[in-house]
Formats: C-alpha cells, sequence, structure tokens
C-alpha cells in the first residue's frame, strides 16, 4: 500500500492501477488483486493510507512532547511548502475524482472527518488548558480547514507574489477564532522543540506499518484490502492472472 500510495503522491491517483503497483512491486497483478479486486478498490486504499500518513504526521492524536498550542503552531508550520503541495495536489485529485467514484468519495468523506475530529481534539485540549478561548470547538477546527483546503487549491499555481495577508490568512483565522493575539502562532519558538520534518511518502509508510498492527477506525479497513493487506503472499497467489481496470 505504501507503493500505491507513493505513486498516487508523485504521479496522480489515476495512474494507480493493479498493473502499476504490481510492476512497481515485481510481483503478478494477480496477487494485488487477490487484496484489492478492482481497481476502485486500489485507488480508495492509496488515498486512504496517504491521507492518514499526512493526518497522524501534522496532527498526531498523541501529543507527549508539547502543549497544544505548540502542536497548532507545528500545524500551520508544516501545511506549506512543496511537501504540503504534494498532499494538496492529491486532496484536489481525490475531490475530483470522487464524483465518479463511490467507493473512493466514501474514504474522502471518511478523512475529511477525521480531520475535523482531530483538529477539534486539540482546540478542545487547548481549551481546557487555557491556552485557547472558544465556544465552538468544531467551528473554529471547520473554519481553520476550509480556509487551508482554499489555500492548497492553488498548489498548482504560481504563488510567488501572494500578498503576506492572504499567505497568512490560516492562520490568522485561526488566532482569530481561538482568541489568541495576532501573530502568536508564527512567532520564534512557537512550536516549542517539536520537530518540522515531513515527508509524505514516509507517512504513508508510516500508516501502513501502524494499520497492519492495529487498524484504525479512521481507516475503516479500506488500507488493509479484503484479507489483510498483501503484507506476505498467500500461497499461489504471486501466480494469479488478476488484471487492472
Amino acid at each position: 500500500m505504501a507503493t500505491a500510495a507513493r505513486v498516487a503522491l508523485t504521479e496522480g491517483l489515476e495512474c494507480v492501477t493493479l498493473r502499476r503497483v504490481a510492476e512497481e512491486l515485481a510481483v503478478r497483478p494477480g496477487l494485488i488483486s487477490h487484496y484489492f479486486p478492482s481497481a476502485e478498490d486500489l485507488v480508495a486504499a492509496a488515498f486512504a493510507v496517504a491521507a492518514l500518513g499526512e493526518l497522524d504526521a501534522l496532527l498526531p492524536a498523541e501529543r507527549p512532547d508539547g502543549t497544544p498550542a505548540q502542536y497548532l503552531a507545528r500545524y500551520f508550520a508544516l501545511s506549506s511548502g512543496a511537501a504540503y503541495d504534494d498532499i494538496s495536489r492529491l486532496w484536489i485529485n481525490a475531490r475530483h475524482l470522487s464524483r465518479y467514484r463511490p467507493v473512493l468519495r466514501d474514504v474522502v468523506t471518511r478523512m475529511e472527518l477525521a480531520s475535523d475530529d482531530r483538529l477539534e481534539t486539540l482546540i478542545l485540549d487547548g481549551a481546557a488548558r487555557g491556552e485557547f478561548r472558544t465556544d465552538d470547538a468544531r467551528s473554529a477546527a471547520i473554519q481553520i480547514l476550509v480556509v487551508l483546503d482554499g489555500l492548497g487549491a492553488h498548489a498548482n499555481s504560481d504563488r510567488t507574489d501572494r500578498p503576506p495577508a492572504v499567505a497568512r490568512l490560516a492562520l490568522s483565522t485561526a488566532e482569530r477564532a481561538l482568541g489568541l493575539p495576532h501573530g502568536s502562532l508564527d512567532a520564534p519558538g512557537a512550536t516549542g522543540t517539536l520537530p518540522l520534518a515531513f515527508s509524505p511518502t514516509e507517512a504513508a509508510e508510516a500508516a501502513v506499518a501502524a494499520e497492519m498492527t492495529e487498524p484504525s477506525e479512521v481507516a475503516g479497513g479500506t488500507v488493509a484490502g479484503k484479507t489483510g493487506g498483501p503484507g506476505a503472499s498467500p500461497a499461489g497467489a504471486a501466480d494469479g492472472t488478476g488484471d487492472d481496470a
């Protein structure tokens, strides 16, 4: 699945096929189709892996190394640049294709709700500690994510002449919604000692490893395929003749 996610991130979901993934792994397409009976299942799983990797890397459920405010500042620090552009392009791609692909549409919807939930939880934790002030954490989370999505929609465009106020729009939205002083989320030291590195492909690999160990409700079984994913070849599967769609 990490291979399928890498193809999706670098080339687009349209390039994720049973045959292409089999070629990348040097196995017969029948092995891939044993776990993902159709290309639609594989495409949905590839997106799920990449999106879940992004979510866990940028908005981790466990946050032992900093405060909610520091993790939120880190989220914004990582929500820009070339690596995040790759994720933005993938989301654009998935939302477009989901018009015609119901399996993918279900996964996109599930991952959107998971992002809402994860950011809302972070905001609630910060409010409980007195770091944030809001009467509606869910609304604040959705406002922030909508702005980030809007900015990410320009991932394929030249943004060098973007006004600073526009470039900082997501930060300003968060500061306003959470009762924070202007400039607090990107001030020097706002992220504390939290690491500021993000690789979408490495995040996808980590998501696959985590799902194989303990499948999450977020992925809804999409990542593992019908029998747990091609971590080990079942008898005869590598000799299958299944083709891509």
